[in-house]
């Protein structure tokens, strides 16, 4: 049975400190994968070599990669192996989250990142982040740029990892020669300089690049701010939309922050909400409960 992505995704209005913003509802595409992944993974659904046996991957241990490789995995009938640079002995005890729905469907978990790519091995980047991910994100260009008015400028913002989404749109966008479409991003994993390099691993020419914001304070990948939680909280209040609470907090930050750039904002939700069981669990223990 071939995977089914609910695709093209809604749009729909809103208004947040002051913004309005439309919100392309990349969350809903499928209940079993998370939006971005989804898109990034679309290639290997119908490109797959039949010698294919195993996919092998890497990240962090509570990766929205992760889990949606393992269903794609699943789906497709192929062993999945991952790797992961450390496993806390107690999350292994009682997986949470990612691990645990992406240990359901089978994934073999393994500690490290020696290892090496035999025949009829797919790898995979950590976060899907390779040239094939541009064919589904292309793909999102051009269902934005039926779903809106090409005469008017936007401003597309949606945060990075690797930036691999964020990239491929802005190229797209300006390949498919809609000017008046431009790309913002914040790096969330490093700082700007590192989420260049990245962009350079995929693509050379840096005039395809999105517009990188970041916020007036450092924040660090993974740790735990009081201020993105409220802010991922009143969000959902308002919206009545669960955000992803690694990424999407310090982009709205960005964006409040920003507020004269952003008149006709276009937010991108790229899911990952499953990550949220571990992450509301952390803040829990760290703050109690926060109002």
């Amino acid at each position: 049975m071939p995977i089914a992505f609910n695709i093209p995704t809604p749009i729909e209005n809103y208004t947040f400190h002051g913004i309005d913003f439309l919100l392309k509802r990349d969350d809903l595409i499928s209940k079993d994968f998370s939006g971005n992944k989804a898109r990034k993974i679309k290639y290997y659904i119908n490109n797959i070599s039949p010698n294919i046996t195993t996919i092998k991957s890497f990240g962090s241990i509570q990766s929205n990669a992760m889990y949606s490789l393992s269903v794609f995995a699943k789906e497709m009938g192929l062993k999945y192996i991952y790797y992961a640079h450390h496993i806390p002995q107690n999350l292994l005890r009682e997986p949470i989250g990612n691990l645990k729905y992406a240990l359901d469907n089978g994934m073999v978990l393994k500690e490290g990142y020696n290892f090496k790519i035999e025949e009829n091995e797919l790898f995979i980047n950590e976060g899907i982040a390779q040239k094939e991910a541009y064919y589904g994100i292309k793909e999102l260009a051009k269902e934005l740029i039926s779903q809106l008015d090409i005469n008017k400028y936007y401003q597309i913002f949606l945060p990075s990892g690797t930036g691999t989404t964020a990239l491929f749109l802005s190229k797209a966008l300006k390949e498919l020669n809609v000017p008046n479409f431009k790309v913002y991003t914040t790096p969330c994993v490093g700082n700007r300089d590192y989420l260049i390099e990245q962009f350079n691993n995929l693509e050379s020419n840096s005039s395809l690049y999105p517009i990188i914001l970041d916020t007036k304070k450092r924040y660090h990948f993974g740790k735990l701010y009081k201020e993105f939680y409220k802010i991922w909280l009143e969000l959902q209040k308002i919206t009545n939309v669960e955000f992803e609470l690694l990424y999407d907090p310090k982009a709205w930050i960005v964006i409040n922050e920003n507020k004269e750039i952003f008149s006709n904002l276009v937010y991108i939700h790229q899911g990952g909400e499953i990550g949220n069981i571990s992450m509301i669990q952390r803040y829990k223990q760290k703050y109690g409960e926060i109002e």
